[in-house]
């Protein structure tokens, strides 16, 4: 072979193996990244990113009743059992009324009509045993209690709490809502001073049966689209 045949086929040599070299750096893998189960690529090092808290992290909730002396409200739904502490001792009205209610059957039956995710679960409203979807939310016992604004360091809206709900000034009678999160802004002291919902008890047990309402399916108008029913709400007294 002539010397200067040598010379092309060994610049095509060293031309192949570098552009193969080049590829390689450029498609190869790189071995700091990794994919995991949730398709997020994450450093092999110590700091990883975690995933977002699941249904069980979240329901880590965990209180202590804040008086022993008072009642306590079991709700059997047909997705879980959950209790309440009814601050009885501080909002007699409030929880006064509550609980005469439950004690004469009136939640039994009735179904959360709006839930929020993020936000709170409501229900109390008897309209929502019958087919008049369009009306739920505007129903109640037939008459309304006076609002209980008291200030304390128990009775402001935040994750667990049951709440009266109301259309304006003394109007509530037998809806309520259970925050899913802190809503503070619903504290008639607290700013924007604009909703004003008297906080008349806490969930001790039973909070991811909350939040396993607080995510189901809704439709536009915020009702669940499998109904979440109140089977029955029993009142039991401490001694």
């Amino acid at each position: 072979m002539k010397k200067g045949n040598i010379i092309a086929v060994s610049l095509i040599l060293v031309f192949s193996l570098v552009l193969v070299f080049g590829l390689t750096l450029l498609l190869g893998p790189d071995s700091s990244f990794t994919s995991n189960s949730t398709g997020m690529s994450h450093s092999n090092s110590e700091d990883q990113l975690e995933a977002p808290l699941n249904i069980d992290e979240l329901a880590s909730y965990n209180v202590n009743m804040t008086n022993e002396q008072n009642p306590k409200a079991v709700f059997e739904t047909n997705l879980g059992t959950f209790e309440l502490e009814l601050y009885e001792d501080t909002m007699p009205i409030t929880a006064g009324n509550f609980i005469k209610l439950a004690n004469e059957g009136f939640y039994d039956g009735i179904k959360f009509h709006r839930v929020i995710d993020g936000f709170m679960i409501q229900g109390g409203d008897p309209l929502t045993k019958t087919d008049e979807a369009m009306r739920w939310g505007t129903g109640g016992p037939g008459y309304a209690i006076p609002d209980e604004h008291i200030a304390g360091e128990h009775l402001t809206n935040i994750r667990g709490t049951i709440s009266m709900a109301n259309s304006g000034p003394n109007s509530g009678g037998s809806q309520f809502f259970i925050n899913v999160a802190d809503n503070t802004n619903l504290d008639f002291d607290k700013q924007p001073l604009q909703s004003k919902h008297p906080v008349f008890g806490q969930i001790v047990s039973g909070m991811d049966v909350i939040d396993k309402i607080s995510i189901i399916e809704t439709n536009e108008r915020d009702a669940p689209v499998e109904p979440v029913v109140i089977n029955s709400v029993k009142i039991v007294i401490n001694n």
